[in-house]
């Protein structure tokens, strides 16, 4: 039987990059730096350690990620391993009917007031 051993504990803007939270690891950076990022309840800097057992949450696009650490990885790995990385606790996404932004008319000019509020609130202001 192996044993395993007790993997470290790594940056959080490089965990949320390496298990594909995050296109880029600065983008990840950058939403820590913006409040986006959180690790068990409290507001999370780039430098911030996780360790296995930990809940990030990540707020991107319109829609929250609730993800709890299985393992630390350091380095960009590929999709089947990423998975194993984290337990994935995310609602649902929201229908796609509910994320279409209604078209205008080409040429139909500006928006009136009555359209204005009509589309603020379809984006739910």
């Amino acid at each position: 039987m192996a044993q395993e051993l007790p993997t470290a504990p790594v940056r959080v803007d490089a965990w949320i990059w390496s298990v594909r939270l995050a296109k880029t690891r600065s983008a990840a950076g950058t939403a820590c730096r913006a409040g986006h990022v959180r690790v068990n309840g409290e507001r999370a800097k780039p430098a911030q350690l996780v360790r296995p057992g930990d809940e990030v949450r990540v707020r991107q696009e319109g829609r929250e990620r609730i993800v709890i650490v299985q393992k630390t990885v350091a380095k960009r790995v590929g999709a089947p391993v990423a998975a194993e990385c984290l337990i994935d606790n995310s609602p649902p996404p929201p229908p796609r009917e509910l994320l279409a932004v209604p078209v205008r008319d080409r040429g139909a000019g500006r928006p009136t007031k009555r359209d204005r509020r009509d589309i603020e609130r379809l984006r739910g202001f």
